[in-house]
């Protein structure tokens, strides 16, 4: 746990939402809102509400027919074609209260009350960034179908093309949205240790069984922990603390200094901006370490090149 420990606490308990957690919140969203009239909504912050028009009040005494998402935007969908799509950014968070609750004092944005309880949107940063947009219409909708390749119905062939349209490092093509929708920087890490594949490789060098297998562990990696987070949260809704990239049972995001689960080499990092990768050098780049930007400019000629040497 102090690998996970220190990355948390560098690198902050609030991660973007990625594509499993998007879905958590719909699942449990679902079993409390549809079928249900919306009778208030209130806007606290005004940095929130991006549109003006449609007004919000036209959602008001409308039921909620459905809760669905485009990419890593949840969308609520009422029975007068108007849509409610929201997006938590990095530290957007929904809770659920009981019929009546009050916005939360500094981080509360907004409320949406419900015949069936209150839903509480929040955000813990002083960058406000969370949005939510008021449409009306199907063709509206389509405006925000801006992000990559959806995994969960994509096949190999279509994943092979989209990740080969562009030549990048693996990491960075998994967790573009403009190629592949819902993947972060957390998914990503475990995606590619599931494939045995470096995060630095470029796309124009894999082979194409490579292709194949990073498929494979694309598709079953965010298929389990959909799964997981549908099953952890079927009866309760998920908390803001809930909602994060640094999980327990992880097998290397989150775990620098810790054993891979694996082949009990110790997991490594490479730093970069307000991010990290985390990798196994035995399972994922044959025993070498990757150049960290600070640590290895810093340390130059002595910097370790393998995992023996260090």
């Amino acid at each position: 746990m102090k690998g996970l420990l220190r990355s948390q606490l560098k690198w902050g308990k609030r991660p973007m939402p990625e594509l499993p957690d998007v879905l958590a919140y719909i699942h449990a969203l679902a079993q409390r809102i549809e079928g249900y009239r919306l009778e208030k909504a209130r806007i606290v912050s005004p940095f929130l509400l991006r549109t003006f028009d449609p007004p919000l009040e036209d959602v008001e005494t409308h039921c909620a027919r459905e809760v669905n998402h485009i990419g890593k935007r949840i969308v609520i969908c009422f029975d007068n074609e108007m849509f409610l799509v929201f997006h938590l950014m990095i530290a957007g968070r929904f809770r659920w209260a009981q019929a009546g609750a009050k916005v939360p004092g500094k981080i509360g944005l907004a409320s949406f009350e419900f015949e069936s309880g209150t839903l509480l949107m929040t955000e813990a940063s002083q960058k406000k960034r969370a949005s939510l947009h008021v449409v009306h219409g199907d063709n509206a909708l389509k405006e925000f179908e801006r992000d990559g390749l959806d995994m969960l119905g994509a096949n190999v062939d279509t994943f092979g093309k989209v990740l080969q349209s562009e030549n990048h490092t693996l990491k960075r093509a998994l967790t573009d949205p403009q190629l592949f929708s819902g993947i972060g920087n957390a998914y990503s890490d475990e995606i590619l240790h599931r494939a045995r594949l470096s995060p630095v490789k470029l796309t124009s060098r894999l082979k194409y069984e490579e292709v194949n297998r990073l498929y494979d562990a694309t598709v079953e990696t965010l298929e389990y922990w959909i799964g997981v987070l549908r099953e952890r949260f079927d009866t309760k809704f998920p908390g803001p603390g809930d909602i994060t990239a640094f999980r327990p049972e992880f097998a290397v995001h989150g775990k620098f200094g810790e054993a891979c689960p694996v082949c009990k080499t110790v997991v490594q990092r490479i730093q970069y901006a307000d991010r990290e990768t985390n990798y196994c050098p035995h399972c994922q780049t044959g025993g070498k370490l990757l150049a960290d930007r600070s640590l290895s400019r810093l340390l130059k000629k002595d910097w370790p090149k393998t995992i023996d040497d260090l």
